[in-house]
């Protein structure tokens, strides 16, 4: 009697930004080829940065492109960075909860002001990013005595949780947490757009699954997913 044998996995690490359209669409249909499935890890960037610098390494890994260009040579395959997403930072609220307009400088500096608690991300390139801004504004004292300070992960879920009323981080992750309304985009005035690329390491060059895995990420049916969860697809 003979046993089929499973399929093999491949090793991902992926920025938080395109879980939504991995998890729901891009992975299952991955998957549902049947030749192999996906390991999949989740993580802000600086957190995959930190794993990479302590040694590890996945076959196929989603980040930031400049944190992929920034690595070491030898760590990715040569050739292998390709763009995947753009994406701007947003503000979530509860849904049905009444939220402050947010389409000026100022609408967005009262918004904050007025906020119970507000839910960033210590880091995630939103809340890197959102850091930076809030003391541009004169406001970081303010805002952050009463802030809600994750160290990773999506910040909307201390909305759900009651922790804080307004979530900041890109409007794909607002959207991922079920129960959560997207007021808008940060004013463009003050917006900070982040690529992301996908991208094979030196341990993956060889693996045929890596490579089919980093195909269909970039592909037609993984767009459309992209594009579903609110994200742009890259310029060139």
């Amino acid at each position: 009697m003979t046993t089929s044998s499973s399929p093999a996995a491949v090793s991902l690490w992926s920025a938080l930004v395109v879980r939504g359209s991995l998890d729901a669409t891009v992975i299952p249909a991955f998957a549902a080829e049947g030749e192999w499935t996906v390991d999949a890890v989740f993580d802000p960037t600086t957190v995959l940065m930190q794993r990479i610098a302590a040694g590890e390494l996945p076959e196929v890994i989603i980040s930031t492109t400049g944190s992929l260009e920034s690595l070491p040579a030898g760590t990715l395959l040569a050739g292998s960075i390709t763009p995947l997403v753009r994406t701007g930072i947003g503000i979530g609220v509860a849904e049905g909860q009444a939220a402050h307009p947010i389409e000026t400088v100022l609408d967005l500096t009262e918004a904050l002001l007025e906020a119970r608690s507000v839910a960033y991300s210590r880091t995630g390139q939103s809340g890197i990013y959102f850091a930076t801004l809030i003391e541009k504004l004169g406001i970081a004292d303010e805002v952050n005595a009463k802030a809600t300070i994750l160290e990773k992960g999506f910040t909307a879920e201390a909305i759900i949780d009651g922790r804080a009323d307004l979530a900041i981080q890109q409007v794909s992750e607002l959207r991922f947490v079920p129960g959560i309304t997207v007021v808008g985009p940060l004013p463009e005035a003050v917006q900070r757009y982040t690529d992301f690329s996908v991208a094979r390491t030196s341990i993956g060059a060889a693996s045929a699954g890596a490579h089919a895995l980093h195909a269909f990420l970039t592909a037609e049916l993984a767009q459309n997913a992209y594009l579903a969860e609110g994200l742009q697809l890259p310029t060139v």
